[in-house]
């Protein structure tokens, strides 16, 4: 089986943990590894290949370095250029396995939701594929427990024989419910919810999207036709795929096909689509509490309480979500968390950018963290990683003076190159040609002190030689990736 692990969510309901530039399915929030990380270990035992990950393409390098920390790799890694659903994914996907002659089955799994009986899911996965080899679509439907009004259901029908799973033909899709209707369909026990993992095989999506979603296929196949290809990264056409509706695999396909079956699945899911879902897959303590960080609680009961950079206390709380990172602090009732998804539209409409990047952004040569700020200055915590560098660029309107912390940092000014080590220092005029690269064993860690009358990242006028010129389009390419999320911002 080929595993294609879906990680474009931005998550916004776990915000402010969860932010656009680094979503909730790259935090760890129930182990730790990410949640990215779990889905593709999950999927990395004898019977899958390599996986096939499609994502935004903001998210390339961090997806990268998750993998490589887990020392795996992905067959391809394809980038979305706007977020369209899932449906123009996973065409997207199947396009690509077939490209490389492959007709084997996939595993579509979102990059976001736990599973905590891993050896259960496998079972039922397997039991999934031998009807998916055969030419049908199989979902797999979570045995409700309580009746959820966050997920979509599946009524299912007639049981078919199965030596290691219960598989069952669809009778229909249920959108989100109200409470008594999630009550009345929890009591029949003919509904699942909607997990929205699914396995056929490449040719079968493709053949059932080109009778029921031809404009989705088409514009996959000509964006994928004009892509640009970057070892493991496949950079999709972006005029090509915009012309893309965007649906859901469910609307799309499994709607209206008629090879759609369902595998009932019992495994511990939990789709992590709120802090209340985060509280509920949590462990608690004496008093229901689910605790995350540093915290002291007293007389609080049934509450979260996530803290990621400082002291959290509460007091006298019940049924209570608090949630602190190092830029912005979240109190929410428990019962209502559903809504932080509008709270981060007002943030979007107050241009507020805790709703894009956390205070430490992370880069491909390393990171920075925004330590303090003013009117004219801005002071940064920088890492760099052994052996990258930062691009050769220069800044119109702020200098900068750049304090060793740790390891040796060579930096080049005006085509002056030298050394410095802990506790030297140099200045950046403005407009000067610059660049520091690590050449140590160690990561590079120095203070960075900006002044002047404008500090924005976008103050950059980069220098490519031709030698550089392959190794700087990436760097480039981040400039393009932060001008196109402050577009996000303001449209």
């Amino acid at each position: 089986m080929i595993p294609v692990i879906l990680s474009g969510g931005n998550g916004t309901r776990l915000w402010p943990l969860s932010r656009e530039g680094f979503p909730k399915q790259f935090h760890q929030l129930a182990s730790s590894h990410s949640m990215f990380q779990e889905t593709v270990l999950r999927c990395s035992c004898e019977i899958f290949s390599r996986p096939v990950v499609v994502c935004n393409q903001d998210h390339r390098f961090i997806i990268r370095e998750q993998l490589s920390a887990l020392g795996l790799s992905a067959q391809s890694i394809l980038l979305e250029p706007c977020a369209k659903n899932t449906a123009p994914a996973i065409a997207l996907a199947a396009l690509q396995i077939r490209a490389s002659g492959s007709d084997d089955v996939m595993l579509v799994c979102p990059a976001d939701h736990l599973i905590k009986d891993e050896k259960e899911f496998l079972r039922i996965v397997r039991s999934a594929a031998k009807r998916a080899e055969n030419g049908d679509m199989v979902l797999l439907g979570i045995q409700p427990d309580h009746p959820e009004t966050g997920y979509g259901y599946i009524q299912r029908g007639l049981e078919y024989p199965s030596e290691q799973g219960r598989i069952y033909s669809v009778r229909s899709f249920k959108e989100k419910p109200d409470r008594e209707a999630a009550e009345q369909w929890l009591e029949t026990g003919e509904y699942l919810w909607n997990a929205g993992i699914f396995l056929f095989k490449p040719s079968v999506l493709l053949n059932e999207l080109r009778s029921f979603a031809p404009q989705v296929l088409e514009a996959c196949e000509r964006s994928l036709q004009e892509a640009e290809r970057d070892f493991e990264f496949v950079r999709v056409d972006r005029k090509q795929f915009i012309q893309s509706p965007s649906i859901s695999i469910d609307h799309a396909v499994m709607e209206q096909t008629n090879l759609a079956k369902v595998a009932a699945l019992d495994s511990g899911w939990n789709d992590i689509g709120s802090w209340s879902a985060l509280w509920e897959a949590g462990e608690k303590d004496c008093e229901e509490n689910v605790i995350k960080g540093d915290a002291i609680l007293h007389s609080t009961k049934r509450s979260l309480v996530f803290s990621q950079s400082r002291l959290v206390t509460a007091v006298g709380l019940e049924d209570i979500v608090i949630v602190e990172t190092a830029d912005a602090v979240l109190v929410a009732d428990k019962s209502d968390t559903q809504s932080v998804k509008k709270l981060v539209g007002i943030l979007k409409n107050e241009y507020r950018d805790e709703t894009l990047n956390h205070r430490e952004v992370f880069r491909p040569w390393g990171s920075f963290d925004s330590i303090d700020r003013g009117d004219r200055f801005e002071v940064k915590h920088v890492s760099i990683k052994p052996g990258e560098q930062i691009a050769m660029q220069k800044h119109n309107h702020r200098a900068e003076h750049w304090v060793v912390v740790s390891g040796t940092a060579e930096v080049t000014c005006n085509g002056e190159q030298f050394l410095l080590t802990e506790n030297q220092s140099t200045y950046i005029p403005i407009g000067a040609a610059h660049q520091l690269h690590n050449p140590g064993l160690i990561p590079l860690e120095i203070i960075e002190i900006r002044s002047g009358g404008y500090l924005g990242e976008d103050d950059i006028q980069r220098i490519v030689s031709e030698q550089d010129n392959s190794s700087a389009m990436d760097a480039i390419r981040e400039l393009e990736a932060l001008t196109l999320a402050k577009e996000k911002v303001a449209s």
